[in-house]
């Protein structure tokens, strides 16, 4: 079985994010043959179309770091009912500089995590629609949502919720599955 190398994007800034922790948690939850590397989105500047064609360095980085994933993991937050702003930056310039968009035809899997009951599912739904345009391939089941966060994450930052890990192994399975198929296309 070939490896298969995830990238993981927390789509958060605050150091106590209960989506950088559920990240963290699924890089020891990966199935055999895979290898999660976070990517921390800190420093990447707004989007600046007169930047597009000479990005920041930040910016050459995580693109780089996406051309060499074989699969993108996302967490998010939801903010405002949608996607936050820092994750739809994180996005557009990874998808516009050079000309390139960086993220069209990756397997993609979302996680979302929430202290509000509804756990994210608004931004995913978002950012979902930002994957059919972009031409990424998204894991439709199992969803990972997790409401309630600060009931299931400590106050270290560790997931300390048993269904919770449970479903974050079964979407990373189903992104290594779907990964494999598309990578003997």
């Amino acid at each position: 079985m070939k490896m298969v190398k995830m990238l993981g994007i927390a789509g958060s800034l605050r150091k106590g994010s209960y989506n950088k922790a559920i990240l963290r948690e699924a890089v020891g939850l990966v199935p055999e043959n895979v290898e999660l590397e976070i990517f921390d989105i800190e420093g990447i500047p707004p989007f600046n179309q007169d930047l597009a064609n000479g990005p920041p360095e930040r910016v050459k980085e995580l693109k780089e770091k996406v051309r060499n994933a074989d699969a993108i993991l996302f967490a998010t937050p939801e903010y405002n009912f949608s996607v936050p702003g820092v994750l739809k930056n994180v996005i557009d310039w990874v998808s516009r500089a050079n000309g390139e968009n960086s993220w069209q035809g990756k397997p993609v899997a979302i996680m979302s995590a929430s202290t509000g009951l509804m756990g994210g599912e608004r931004a995913q739904l978002h950012l979902r629609q930002s994957f059919v345009y972009l031409d990424m391939h998204a894991v439709n089941r199992p969803e990972v949502i997790v409401a309630l966060a600060a009931q299931k994450i400590d106050g270290n930052g560790n997931l300390i919720d048993e269904h919770t890990k449970g479903k974050i192994k079964e979407l990373l399975a189903a992104l290594v599955e779907l990964t494999n198929k598309l990578s003997e296309k």
